[in-house]
């Protein structure tokens, strides 16, 4: 996402600097990294409480590794969901100008 981020920010002159357009932008990318990092918080706390229980299930009764597993791969797309959200956002913020 930083790379996204950083196509976006150019050297603004001082008479141009305070425009609707730049504000927006900011802001933009502002929400856009909050999401994507607070996305990502979500799935490590989700895919690591999920990990334990897959590891107790599978200790207890193998059979229900699988579907403890699907649930895992569930909670991890909360990670990718949070990317495409940052990506929308940040694509819609024009550079700066």
């Amino acid at each position: 996402m930083s790379i996204v981020f950083s196509s976006k920010i150019n050297m603004v002159p001082e008479d141009q600097l305070y425009t609707g357009s730049n504000y927006y932008t900011g802001y933009a990318l502002f929400w856009a990294g909050l999401t994507v990092g607070f996305c990502n918080m979500i799935c490590g706390i989700s895919v690591g409480i999920n990990g334990s229980s897959a590891a107790l299930a599978d200790a207890s009764d193998a059979s229900l590794f699988v579907k403890v597993l699907v649930i895992e791969i569930f909670s991890s797309v909360l990670g990718l969901f949070g990317l495409i959200i940052g990506l929308l956002v940040s694509g819609k913020a024009n550079d700066f100008a």
